[in-house]
């Protein structure tokens, strides 16, 4: 069976009862946030691609309330109950990591903050490429509007201001996609992001008969942090031999008539940028007009180009995949199309599966996968980041 996780109800009672015991009362505003899962377009953001996510149920809530003072007192309990304070005098990144993400929104606020206590609770699994940064980003960024009733001029300003906060404070080169799916996310939709010129579409996904299976292989690979930023600048030097501002503005052709001329593990990742790029526009349109089964033999492709060309996959992912496709063949093609999800290395993978079908997948799996135990979550698209209540 796929695991449950904590509804927003439950987040909610546990941090206010958190709240009252540590600082003896009851918090005064709450906001929430969500984490994603990317369905196409995995490693793109940067490149000025297009990506296709959706905001996830599982979420990160805050609640908290101003403590009259020029520090802030926060505590996470996705770090055993861990508990900062932030001087509002001198807010610099340090141990330990987590706070760095709540510190950068801080920081690039646009307005003052005032001291407060806060507590962060989480249904959004850490280090499984679902986007758990981005959801303490932007449910800080919100549980701050609430706080201060200071409002973006434009919204998309919020999305920019979490990213500045992860690139100067958790020095993570991130591309825009994580905060904006955390911010824009629709129930019922996917979010269609150009990447470049930060237009975002709502697109429907709202079949009943198909879900979202999300398969955490539980495996975080220490290369992930390392890698991301090297695959960054693998494409950055592509985009010097080519004489292009982006990969977005490249064809096939022009990267084969520099084929000579360019490292063969840059010619690679640019190999598979441009592709992935083309493969969103058109998962995207295969949405619109609910052609599901196109949109699956995407989803594999994109797999594949990943792995292969990209170099960001591992054995344990691409043996949930293999799998996930394995079990999908044998049953009349009830898996449409399974991919691995985030920046790579080991997290989540994520299926595109007939409903009926997901405890026969999430079985068969289980019972032939080497490894360490997976864990699997039904997920549907949810809605992005909101103020949950604000008690005068």
């Amino acid at each position: 069976m796929a695991a449950s996780f904590a509804s927003l109800e439950d987040l909610l009672k546990l941090a206010n009862e958190i709240h009252k015991d540590e600082f003896g009362s009851l918090p005064v505003v709450a906001a929430c946030a969500p984490g994603r899962v990317n369905l196409i377009g995995e490693h793109v953001d940067y490149c000025e691609g297009y990506v296709l996510p959706i905001a996830l149920p599982m979420m990160t809530v805050v609640v908290g309330s101003r403590n009259n003072s020029d520090k802030c007192c926060v505590i996470t309990t996705c770090d055993d109950q861990s508990k900062v304070e932030i001087n509002l005098k001198s807010v610099v990144p340090g141990e330990p990591l987590w706070a760095n993400y709540v510190k950068g929104v801080i920081k690039f606020f646009p307005g003052t903050v005032p001291g407060f206590n806060a507590v962060f609770v989480s249904s959004v699994p850490i280090g499984g490429g679902l986007s758990s940064s981005a959801a303490l980003e932007m449910s800080t960024y919100t549980f701050l509007e609430a706080l201060t009733g200071i409002q973006a001029k434009k919204e998309v300003e919020k999305a920019l201001i979490c990213q500045k906060a992860e690139h100067q404070f958790a020095n993570v080169p991130c591309g825009i996609m994580d905060q904006f799916a955390s911010l824009f996310g629709s129930k019922g939709h996917a979010l269609l992001i150009d990447c470049r010129s930060l237009d975002h579409e709502l697109v429907p996904m709202d079949d009943p008969s198909l879900s979202i299976c999300v398969i955490n292989s539980n495996i975080r690979h220490q290369l992930s942090s390392s890698e991301y930023p090297i695959r960054r600048q693998q494409c950055e030097d592509a985009c010097k031999v080519l004489k292009k501002k982006s990969l977005r503005d490249t064809t096939f052709v022009e990267l084969l008539s520099a084929q000579e001329i360019m490292d063969p593990v840059v010619f690679r990742r640019a190999q598979h940028v441009i592709s992935e790029i083309m493969r969103t526009e058109e998962a995207a349109a295969a949405l619109k007009s609910r052609d599901y089964a196109f949109f699956g033999k995407l989803m594999l492709k994109s797999h594949e180009s990943l792995r292969d060309l990209f170099d960001v996959s591992c054995k344990e992912v691409d043996q949930l995949v293999d799998l996930a496709m394995e079990f999908g063949k044998k049953n009349n093609d009830c898996v449409l199309g399974c991919r691995m999800t985030g920046a790579g290395f080991g997290g989540c993978c994520v299926a595109l599966v007939r409903k009926q079908s997901v405890n026969d997948l999430i079985n068969y799996i289980q019972s032939h996968y080497h490894g360490s135990k997976p864990t699997f979550y039904e997920a549907y698209p949810s809605s992005g980041a909101r103020i949950l209540t604000q008690m005068k």
